[in-house]
Formats: C-alpha cells, sequence, structure tokens
C-alpha cells in the first residue's frame, strides 16, 4: 500500500493485481498497461532476498525447494515478460517504498510518452 500512495501521489495511475501473462496465474502488484511495465513487490521469505531470507528449521528441505520455486517462477515471469516487450519491475519489501515509487516513476514516465507517440496518427 505504501508503494502504491507514493505512485498515486507522484500522479501515476495504475492497475492493482493484474493478470499481464495470458493463460498463467501470475499477477503484478502493479500494472501500467500502456507503458508496459509491471511491478512486483517482493517478500523477503517468500523470495528469498539476499539480505533477510531466513531458513525454516523444521521440514527444511520442503521449504528449500519451495522457496527455490518461488525464485524461479520470478525469474520465468521476468523473462515472459521482456518477451512480450514489458518491463518488469522487482522491489524487495524491506526497501524506502518512496525511493522505490521515484524508481518506478523513472521507468514509467518515459514508457508512457513512448506509448503515447505511438499511439498518435501521422
Amino acid at each position: 500500500m505504501t508503494l502504491r500512495r507514493a505512485l498515486h501521489a507522484a500522479g501515476l495511475r495504475y492497475r492493482v493485481e493484474w493478470p499481464v501473462i495470458p493463460g498463467l496465474r501470475r499477477r503484478a502488484d502493479v500494472v501500467f498497461g500502456p507503458a508496459k511495465v509491471a511491478v512486483f513487490v517482493d517478500g523477503c521469505f517468500w523470495h528469498l532476498c539476499p539480505q533477510h531470507a531466513t531458513s525454516p528449521k523444521a521440514n527444511a528441505d520442503w521449504w528449500r525447494q519451495k522457496l527455490e520455486r518461488n525464485r524461479e517462477r520470478d525469474r520465468d515471469t521476468d523473462r515472459l515478460l521482456l518477451d512480450q516487450g514489458w518491463l518488469p519491475v522487482r522491489v524487495w519489501e524491506h526497501e524506502d517504498m518512496a525511493e522505490a515509487a521515484l524508481r518506478v516513476a523513472d521507468l514509467v514516465r518515459p514508457r508512457r510518452a513512448s506509448s503515447q507517440r505511438r499511439g498518435r496518427a501521422p
């Protein structure tokens, strides 16, 4: 929510929890459709943050495999989006959301302007 509030305050409008890859149950947290930017806010535990990831002691092998599959799915999602002309953006939950919003805005604005130019009649 903090990221979304900061993006909205920056004047950006977006869709929330939007399925960006047809046929797959994968949703981006914040989507800028015309700019083709998909933002994912990744939890440190679930997506194996290099700074904050922890390994559960109970059922350790199952958790290690589960979390590694999450990471592989993230990479696959990014690859599929890139192949379709989208820009996937990953934000860690521990990041400063105001700074993350600025980073996202800096990526969205030029792509939005470019998509508007392409959409104009000659």
